[in-house]
């Protein structure tokens, strides 16, 4: 009965979500996108109180593989999807909840892929925002363009989110490890083209929590 519930409130949030980025388009596609990318992150709450079984966790993010896909290629959800090809980012962010999923549940500790889903959907997220509100020096890395504002703010809210979850989990020297996640999540977060980076974030700052624990 709770994992039922858990994929009902998960449903009801994502639907949620979808109906106030109508809104955001007000503020421009951009901000509507990212609200949207930033807002679906949260999802991982409700896993973590609510569902504990790897095949149920999974149903949700193998459907959104499938929906998303469909929607790249015949743009059916166009708040999702930049006019220009811009790398398939949506997919990988569908791909990436599945393969932290299947990591977290499969270590039967839903809060190991907190760290990775959270600074994917923040650290990401406000990046890519405030690199575009606030003008600072742009650098190309592998074909990469990103702001020293952009990467700043990434830095800073990986840095935040790991030490909560970090402190939460009992990590010893939880600060020291919670900075060298967010230089790599940054680091990551800066060499990752075409939307490489909702893949490559999330999974490898899971993997590195697993192993710092």
């Amino acid at each position: 009965m709770k994992n039922l519930v858990g994929i009902v409130v998960s449903i009801i949030y994502i639907v949620l979500v979808f109906v106030l980025s109508k809104f955001m388009t007000k503020k421009g596609e951009e901000m509507s996108r990212k609200f949207i990318h930033i807002a679906l992150s949260n999802i991982w709450f409700i896993y973590c109180l609510f569902i504990d079984k790897l095949w149920v966790a999974s149903i949700l993010p193998a459907v959104f593989i499938v929906i998303n896909s469909l929607s790249y290629k015949f743009k059916i959800f166009k708040t999702m999807e930049r006019e220009q090809n811009d790398g398939f980012g949506t997919i990988y962010y569908a791909i990436s909840i599945l393969l932290v999923t299947i990591f977290s549940y499969l270590q039967a500790s839903p809060i190991i892929g907190a760290t990775g889903m959270f600074i994917m959907g923040y650290g990401d997220g406000f990046a890519a925002v405030v690199g575009k509100r606030f003008k600072s020096k742009e650098y190309n890395i592998f074909g990469a363009k990103k702001t020293i504002a952009g990467s700043t703010t990434m830095f800073v809210i990986s840095l935040i989110i790991s030490c909560i979850v970090f402190y939460i989990i009992g990590m010893k020297y939880f600060i020291i490890k919670a900075f060298i996640t967010s230089i790599i999540a940054t680091l990551l977060e800066a060499i990752s083209v075409k939307g490489l980076d909702n893949i490559s974030v999330p999974v490898m700052v899971t993997v590195l929590t697993y192993l710092f624990i």
